[in-house]
């Protein structure tokens, strides 16, 4: 009997041992292989935690050795571990540094660290910096290190234009804030004075001058695009009952009808009642449908907003190629009256959709020009930028013009609205089925079993 009992604890002790080492194997596994294929699965519906496939492309494409550097305290790593991680893991190429501030106090002087967190990428030699940790702004830095340069966007002053130092609800000084953020810089040029585009601009704007633009400023802004220069036109129509009536541009607008972009003489208006929702009239038509150009290619139902806007009529002209970019709906119209502020519906106006923005690349032939052109200028003022679409929208023409389409669309994810929202109904069955209801069915099996039992 004891040798039986001897003989079964051992066996038991055996089995235990065994157990305990294929336990211990199945963890070291597990462990191993998730250290080395460090997989991870977003289950969020906006896949917040997932790079996007821009993101995937640029790094992935990576030939040389790249650096990402984070300089901040060791408490706040773990922040920065969850999103660079996610680029770390996309390409061997691409490494990821932590440095420490306070410990590396020489180093963090030497790099020239003056706030934390700072964020460095070095590709190739190329060093740039992003200027926040996300998305968006470290993906920026690691296109501008591959690409290289300075960008530099000029906004023609002189003749009534937005101003980017103007912080007014018509300025643009929101608009120079985002620019400058997305690492471009940005200068006044007053062709004026000096009828010529400076060559340290990459891409000319042209917000909505309310005077007309005289023959050597015109034939200056033509002969940058024509030369491989990018450009951006926005014009308002020619409005006779304002205050400051807006002049035609003859001159300018005609340079645009060469290239295959005519400025219709119109104010666009939107009768659907979409814009109600918004707190909008219809002076301020909504955009919802897009075309497929790079563009407007993920703007995919995001609304956005053109206040007093002209309509646009497009054609390839003989050395250009033009695409449309957005239109209005069907519920709008065109009207030709421009002298009077009353809105009175002809039976001459223009039905909609309506072309507000169109896009064009000028083959010069060993140079190749490219613009934007959109019939509004006050959609991305101080007070309109930040509505719905818009934003991105803009940042959008920006990177085409600068030949940047890898950071088209790479945006910030906002966390989605999931609150659950319910009728006084509703919220009386809730309390009732799981504060009364449920405890009652408990309490009665309960005493179901201690009656069968008693």
């Amino acid at each position: 009997m004891a040798q039986n009992m001897q003989a079964r604890q051992t066996k038991f002790m055996a089995y235990t041992a065994v157990y305990v080492l294929v336990v211990l194997a199945v963890i070291g596994a597990v462990n191993f292989l998730a250290n080395r294929y460090n997989k991870t699965v977003d289950l969020t519906a906006n896949k917040k935690f997932t790079l996007s496939d821009q993101t995937d492309k640029v790094v992935s494409e990576l030939k040389t050795d790249a650096t990402i550097t984070y300089w901040d305290q060791p408490t706040r790593f773990q922040a920065a571990h969850d999103l660079l991680d996610r680029y770390k893991n996309l390409n061997s190429k691409l490494e990821v540094k932590y440095q420490d501030t306070d410990k590396n106090r020489t180093q963090a002087i030497a790099a020239g660290i003056k706030q934390i967190p700072t964020i460095y990428v070095d590709v190739a030699g190329k060093h740039q910096e992003a200027k926040g940790l996300t998305e968006e702004e470290i993906t920026g830095a690691l296109v501008r290190a591959v690409k290289g340069g300075e960008r530099r966007a000029c906004f023609v002053l002189g003749s009534g234009e937005h101003s980017v130092d103007d912080a007014d609800r018509t300025g643009y000084s929101a608009v120079r804030q985002i620019i400058e953020s997305n690492n471009y810089k940005t200068q006044s040029l007053k062709l004026l004075e000096k009828p010529e585009v400076p060559k340290e601009c990459m891409l000319v704007i042209v917000a909505g001058p309310t005077h007309d633009y005289i023959a050597p400023e015109v034939e200056a802004l033509k002969k940058f695009v024509e030369e491989g220069g990018r450009a951006m036109f926005m014009l308002d129509p020619p409005l006779m009952f304002a205050k400051q009536e807006i002049d035609e541009n003859k001159a300018l607008t005609d340079v645009l009808a060469s290239w295959g972009v005519i400025m219709d003489k119109d104010l666009v208006l939107d009768t659907s009642g979409v814009g109600q929702v918004f707190g909008m009239g219809p002076e301020i038509p909504l955009v919802t449908s897009y075309a497929s150009h790079a563009i407007v290619r993920t703007m995919k139902d995001v609304p956005s907003g053109f206040p007093i806007s002209r309509s646009i009529t497009i054609k390839n002209g003989e050395k250009t190629t033009v695409e449309k970019l957005f239109e209005t709906s069907d519920n709008s119209f065109a009207t030709a009256n421009l002298k009077s502020a009353d809105i009175k519906p002809s039976p001459t106006d223009k039905k909609g959709p309506l072309t507000l923005g169109a896009a064009g690349n000028y083959n010069g032939g060993s140079t190749k020009g490219m613009f934007v052109v959109v019939g509004s200028s006050r959609w991305i003022d101080n007070s309109f930028l930040r509505f719905n679409g818009n934003r991105d929208l803009f940042l959008n023409m920006l990177n085409w013009l600068s030949s940047d389409e890898d950071l088209i669309s790479i945006r910030p994810k906002e966390p989605e609205d999931r609150r659950l929202s319910l009728t006084a109904r509703q919220m009386m069955l809730v309390f009732y089925s799981s504060v009364v209801a449920i405890p009652l069915i408990i309490l009665a099996a309960g005493f179901g079993v201690w009656w069968r039992r008693r």
